[in-house]
């Protein structure tokens, strides 16, 4: 007998569930804020909107459906299975902060305010879209390989550099041909999703002719930031795009990190000699319509 469908609520805690954590009481957490210029009002309210909004997702569920919940906090220890449908509530960074720890689940975005790119539907919409779930568009992950096995999987982009911000040294080759050893504030690989954020910032502020990925399109685009040339560093490869190409950065520093989406607790750390190869990942996020 097969199982029934079961829909995971996805969420975070909200401003002010980590104000009253932090602070003690409410009180508290009102004079806080006030220190700096705000008011508990508005952030009482979005805590309204998104407990609203995950009441109106959980009503939704079939009865005849199992569900499960998890904070964000939490995802690292969640065990997602292959007939979930993952219902994220909460702002766009939300959904690349769960996209890693899937493998193919349909995953319905819900806004508790204003649409984004990513969470786009109303909480009232979550009945008739667990009934659609085949009617998806497919988003685009980029992924790093360490030669000892790590991975690292990013819906936006991920970032490998100097943990403190400081110089990054490496040797940076592009397919099996081009290297060359650079020293720079590190390297961003950003996927058609991304192309809207961190990245989509770099390729502006420098005017590239590169033309940025479409969210489904099996293409990244990498930038190095701030490379600069010295007798032994040079600054000749600094963007490009990857397709059937992967990128390699043999780490020539002490020690650099990468991590994806930003977030940065969540880190491979590359040492020494040791290499990372940046493609476009196998797996791809199912995201509803």
């Amino acid at each position: 007998m097969s199982l029934a469908p079961r829909v995971v609520l996805v969420h975070r805690r909200t401003e002010l569930a980590e104000l009253v954590a932090r602070h003690g009481t409410r009180g508290q957490a009102e004079f806080f804020l006030r220190t700096r210029g705000r008011d508990l009002t508005e952030v009482t309210e979005a805590d309204a909107a998104v407990r609203a909004a995950l009441a109106a997702a959980s009503a939704a569920i079939p009865l005849d459906w199992r569900r499960g919940e998890v904070e964000r906090a939490d995802l690292d220890r969640f065990l997602f299975t292959p007939e979930d449908v993952v219902v994220v509530v909460g702002q766009d960074g939300l959904i690349a902060n769960v996209a890693k720890y899937l493998d193919g689940q349909p995953v319905i975005g819900v806004t508790p305010g204003a649409p984004g790119v990513l969470v786009k539907h109303p909480a009232g919409a979550v009945a008739d879209l667990l009934r659609s779930t085949g009617d998806v568009e497919h988003r685009t992950m980029a992924e790093l390989t360490a030669d000892d096995g790590q991975r690292l999987l990013a819906l936006n982009e991920i970032y490998l550099g100097h943990a403190g911000h400081q110089t990054a040294r490496y040797r940076l080759g592009v397919g099996s041909g081009t290297a060359e050893r650079q020293a720079s504030s590190g390297i961003l690989v950003g996927t058609g999703t991304g192309a809207t954020g961190w990245c989509g910032s770099v390729w502006r502020e420098r005017g590239s002719a590169l033309r940025l990925p479409a969210p489904g399109e099996a293409r990244l685009v990498w930038f190095v930031r701030e490379a600069w040339p010295s007798p032994t560093t040079g600054t000749s490869w600094t963007e490009g795009e990857l397709t059937k190409t992967s990128l390699t950065v043999e780490v020539e520093s002490d020690r650099l990190v990468a991590f994806g989406d930003g977030l940065e607790a969540d880190t491979v750390a590359l040492t020494r000699g040791q290499t990372a190869t940046f493609a476009p990942a196998a797996k791809v996020v199912r995201l509803v319509r």
